[in-house]
């Protein structure tokens, strides 16, 4: 994979940044954490260099002074809201991030319900945490909040939430996903932090969009391309400019909630230690870009790719109309479109050849093979083992797996587990490989090769089923299908 970006320069600076931070506030400091820390597959696919955990890498070089904090909003555990990428409730990533956070050993000091109503299940779930010996806090909703200056900045507003004991001079709240009350957990934290005598600091740390990068930069595009489904809109900063007269990019949900946040820590303190939007962030991201060229081309194939997802949903009966008409909107201002993508077409010309679904992938060096579908194997799994010939310099004429290694399978499929299809799925593929790698040198060299493909592109003509999806994903391909069913079923497994 091409690098576009140096993961050791930004641990560097991140951490030093943040350190001033700390030190401009007189040694403790509340870090609104945008975004995700471990699983950061985004920021990896259009910063090429960045790695999925690069934030929490940089965040242990200095675990000593840092305790967590993490946020979920009591109406998501009441909803049963899910994350979308990993497919399980908030109140079950919370338990996920803790054991996370732990195992790298970062210290978790609390869990806050913000808006808390009395929601049963909220109260079930403090329970359980506490059971476990997780400290709960609870906040509450503020009548006319955020615009209610008075009220929020008094004993009615963030007085009545409870204080969140913390001991450590940097303390970093997260939360399974957006709209869980970070930036109100924080700003209620300065309020109860200041009545016991201490000047507690605020700033916030988001990846995207990239303030130093132009407005329509593709890595900043392809961020409004992420969060089509919240509308978010990178904006100017108005008032950095007015400030300043310097350009920066934010996003309008910052721009528009500034003025209310300037009121509030004028309550607080007597005065905004901030001027602008730009001014309370710590992203160090666009200085450790190491080449542009690479970062722009990724981050074009990440709209691409979204524009792909988002179709393939609403082909699922799971679509939003007006994220799609955004995608749309965001590929034509940037000048893309399928021609962008060279494994859309050589997947479609190998569907038109063989008049069955078909797949493609690059690798490196350009060269782009094919899977079709067969009697035994689907066009993916098909793709997947000529993917790793290739990478192993294996001729193409050798077969990796023989049919007395398929046959069983396709048996216990079809005449003990009740499957219809015979066909091998890419996970089937794989296992049946690791078998014969323990006799076939030829299986074995393809077995090494999966780690190469890391970073690929693939395409596919027909929507995959959820276990091959899941597979691809595991072995960091990016994946893209045109939004059509294999069958014109009515259920799709």
């Amino acid at each position: 994979m091409k690098i576009g970006f140096d993961h050791d320069q930004y641990t560097r600076m991140q951490s030093e940044h943040i350190r001033e931070r700390i030190s401009q506030f007189g040694g403790k400091l509340y870090l609104e954490l945008g975004g995700k820390l471990f699983d950061d597959n985004h920021a990896s696919r259009v910063l090429p260099g960045f790695r999925p955990d690069s934030k929490i890498s940089m965040l242990l070089t200095m675990r000593d002074q840092a305790e967590l904090v993490i946020v979920i909003n009591a109406d998501d555990i009441e909803k049963n809201k899910v994350r979308g990428d990993l497919g399980i409730t908030y109140d079950a990533d919370v338990l996920r991030l803790i054991d996370a956070f732990r195992g790298v050993g970062m210290y978790v000091g609390s869990v806050v319900l913000t808006r808390f109503n009395s929601q049963p299940q909220a109260i079930a779930f403090q329970k359980r945490l506490e059971a476990l010996g997780v400290r709960v806090y609870r906040h509450y909703p503020i009548p006319g909040y955020p615009n209610n200056v008075d009220l929020i900045v008094s004993d009615e507003g963030y007085g009545r939430n409870e204080y969140v004991e913390t001991t450590r001079p940097l303390v970093l709240v997260t939360a399974p996903g957006p709209g869980s009350g970070k930036m109100a957990a924080c700003l209620s934290q300065l309020y109860h932090e200041n009545k016991h005598g201490v000047k507690a600091g605020y700033a916030k740390f988001e990846t995207f969009p990239i303030w130093n990068l132009p407005l329509m930069h593709p890595v900043n595009v392809a961020y409004e391309a992420a969060t089509a489904d919240l509308n978010d809109v990178n904006m100017i900063d108005p008032f950095h400019l007015e400030a300043y007269g310097e350009t920066t990019v934010n996003y309008n949900r910052d721009i528009e909630v500034f003025p209310v946040l300037q009121a509030i820590f004028t309550h607080i303190w007597g005065g905004s230690p901030y001027r602008s939007p730009t001014d309370m962030g710590v992203n160090m991201v666009g200085k450790c870009i190491s080449d542009d060229a690479i970062c722009r081309e990724a981050a074009k194939q990440e709209i691409i790719r979204r524009l792909y997802h988002a179709r393939c949903q609403e082909r699922k009966g799971h679509g939003n109309e007006n994220e799609l008409t955004k995608l749309e909107m965001l590929m034509q201002r940037m000048g893309l479109s399928d021609e962008n993508r060279p494994v859309t077409a050589a997947a479609r010309l190998r569907t038109e050849q063989t008049g069955a679904p078909a797949a493609a992938l690059q690798l490196d060096d350009g060269r782009i093979v094919t899977g079709k579908t067969s009697s035994l194997l689907g066009p993916s799994a098909a793709m997947l083992l000529n993917a790793l010939k290739a990478l192993g310099g294996i001729d193409d004429e050798i077969p990796l797996l023989q049919p007395q290694i398929i046959e069983p399978v396709q048996e216990l499929k079809c005449k003990y587990l009740g499957n219809h299809n015979p066909r091998l799925h890419t996970d089937e593929v794989l296992v049946a490989l690791s078998v014969s790698a323990a006799t076939s040198e030829m299986a074995a060299r393809a077995i090494e090769q999966l780690p190469k493909l890391k970073g690929l592109e693939a395409h596919t003509t027909v929507i995959l089923s959820p276990v091959d999806e899941n597979v691809f994903r595991r072995l960091g391909v990016n994946l893209t299908s045109d939004p059509v069913y294999q069958t014109h079923k009515l259920y799709h497994k």
